[in-house]
């Protein structure tokens, strides 16, 4: 299933059924300790949050355990049906396109993280994407999201081509990179063994934008929102040229016209 406005927005299908199994390297545990740690700085000790691009809610389970109360957004279905078929503690999820998302009241903080703001490639859709956070935090509310950079598209996935083997399937990942367009499509081809004990193949296609720094400035204060700083991730020091992910941190901003939707 892929969005069919401009810009668009690349889902997992068919490998969403066995991206967990490729994705079992990454610490998610860390990651989240490291995501609360900058929640709770911006005063989010509690309350309800939103996940967009929450996948199979590897994140979603792991924050709601810390406490918070949790909905997490996805455009693919099948990341969806993987995360509700797992044990969600009353965890809402949604399917939708976070370009477009509707809630039907305020969250104290949305987070966004795993590259998801990546895969949103157009200008006008990454202002829009903050124009609707804004307008679903609470007053103050905090927008908690990382970003793989320029020097990491370039140099770590650049051309290269990845493979891996595991005991019932294995993936190749090629990567293209458009140095004039910051744009990083890959092609997946998974071979999975069925329960008849033969190999299926399937294909995905995807693209992820490398946005800079001072591009996600502008877009943050053009959707009425202010920048509150960026790390090199999961550290407090500042980004570098050679950071390879980075998080950012932005506020909602008050404004008197503003119409809050209570929860």
């Amino acid at each position: 299933m892929k969005s069919e406005r401009k810009g668009v927005v690349m889902t997992y299908g068919s490998f969403a059924y066995y991206y967990d199994r490729f994705m079992d390297n990454i610490p998610y545990d860390e990651w989240t300790a490291y995501l609360q740690k900058l929640l709770t700085e911006q005063g989010v000790k509690d309350g309800l949050i939103l996940e967009l691009g929450c996948g199979t809610g590897k994140v979603t389970r792991r924050l709601k355990a810390c406490g918070y109360d949790m909905i997490g957004i996805d455009i693919s279905e099948e990341m969806l049906e993987m995360a509700q078929n797992r044990e969600n503690d009353g965890i809402l999820y949604l399917h939708q396109d976070m370009r477009e998302f509707e809630l039907y009241g305020t969250v104290a903080a949305v987070v966004s993280v795993c590259d998801t703001m990546n895969y949103i490639t157009e200008p006008e859709d990454l202002t829009e994407v903050f124009r609707l956070v804004n307008n679903y935090l609470d007053p103050g509310g905090c927008f908690i999201f990382d970003l793989k950079t320029r020097h990491y598209y370039r140099t770590v996935l650049a051309e290269n081509v990845f493979a891996e083997n595991r005991e019932d399937c294995s993936i190749i990942w090629e990567n293209y990179y458009d140095e004039e367009n910051c744009l990083n499509e890959y092609d997946l081809t998974v071979y999975a063994e069925t329960s008849q004990g033969l190999y299926q193949r399937f294909e995905e296609s995807h693209c992820q934008r490398a946005w800079e720094l001072e591009e996600i400035k502008s877009a943050v204060n053009e959707a009425g929102m202010e920048f509150v700083t960026a790390y090199d991730a999961f550290t407090k020091n500042p980004v570098t040229e050679t950071s390879e992910r980075i998080y950012v941190l932005v506020r909602e901003k008050y404004q008197e016209n503003k119409q809050y939707i209570q929860t």
